[in-house]
């Protein structure tokens, strides 16, 4: 998969990744502040920051931000989403692995969802340039639980049916010791923290539609697919909605 279908290959989901992909749970930033010792002052570079739901947990704490994202569209949804509320915010055209900020510019470097898409040696050698002396990397996402219910069980499968490209695009994505042997003995803290969304049928269905190995209307495989997300849901919701589990997973250090 080359850079430009990692970046473009979202720009039609747009309006769906906004309303319907998951934030992340408080306890991130808390746990950022409190045993990490990172300052609410600190600035961060939010690389990979999408439609801005990663940077907007930041904004809101205090810091100022800007956010790296190559895809016009979502940067422009982050814009129009963040710009207004936070003027601390700033959004730029950049790449993970080629930022275009300045050498020594930024405290913290963020990279949350995106960072499976990223070439993992080019992004560290430029994350070391554009960071400050002392200054740290958080690389975090949100892993859907497999297993965790009846629910989450069959919403794999329906993925494995109905994706275009699920397996390759899932193990994309590095496991604990990849992220802990990337961050070497810079490593300085790690965590594992619960997240959910609970979702109603057209929430379930943007969510679904929001992933970038859903297929969309008129591919063949479209209408089938949402037909069985119909009846996954009738199946297993209570009071009209679904529990939609994840693993937050975070991972901070230096890149010394």
């Amino acid at each position: 998969m080359t850079a430009s279908d990692s970046t473009e290959r979202f720009s039609s989901r747009v309006a769906d990744y906004v309303r319907y992909r998951p934030d992340y749970p408080a306890a991130l930033v808390d746990w950022l502040h409190g045993p990490m010792a990172v300052p609410t002052a600190a600035l961060v570079a939010d690389i990979g920051a999408g439609t801005g739901i990663s940077s907007r947990q930041f904004l809101a704490a205090g810091h100022p931000l800007v956010a790296v994202e190559p895809n016009a569209a979502m940067r422009a949804a982050a814009q129009q989403w963040l710009a207004p509320q936070y003027p601390q915010f700033r959004a730029v055209d950049g790449r993970a692995e080629v930022t275009g900020l300045a050498d020594a510019s930024v405290d913290l470097v963020s990279a949350a969802q995106a960072f499976h898409w990223f070439d993992t040696v080019a992004v560290r050698a430029e994350w070391q340039r554009i960071l400050r002396p002392g200054g740290l990397a958080l690389v975090y996402w949100n892993s859907r639980l497999l297993d965790a219910s009846p629910f989450l069980v069959g919403y794999e499968q329906l993925l494995l049916d109905f994706g275009t490209d699920y397996t390759a695009v899932a193990e994309r994505y590095q496991d604990d010791a990849t992220m802990q042997a990337w961050f070497g003995p810079g490593l300085r803290g790690w965590v594992q923290l619960p997240n959910v969304q609970h979702l109603d049928l057209d929430a379930l269905r943007g969510r679904l539609l929001s992933s970038s190995y859903a297929p969309q209307a008129g591919h063949p495989r479209h209408d089938a697919m949402l037909a069985a997300l119909q009846d996954l849901f009738a199946a297993h919701a209570v009071n009209g909605q679904v529990a939609f589990e994840y693993q937050t997973r975070a991972f901070l250090g230096t890149l010394d």
